[in-house]
């Protein structure tokens, strides 16, 4: 299964609480930080929410 890295760009400051609580539940929690999830819909959904202040690449 194909792998996702999804970096924060931007701060959580100043945004609402969903947005803030999407970003938690993908393990970002600081601008800069990176992490490798699981290429699915759960996870698609999450980037469709907050993909504005996320990178994201595809990782084999």
């Amino acid at each position: 299964m194909a792998q996702l890295k999804i970096k924060l760009v931007k701060s959580l400051n100043g945004r609402l609480q969903k947005q803030i609580a999407t970003a938690e539940s993908l393990g970002l929690r600081k601008p800069g930080q990176t992490t490798v999830q699981p290429d699915n819909e759960m996870t698609r959904g999450k980037i469709a929410k907050i993909g504005f202040m996320l990178e994201v690449t595809e990782v084999e």
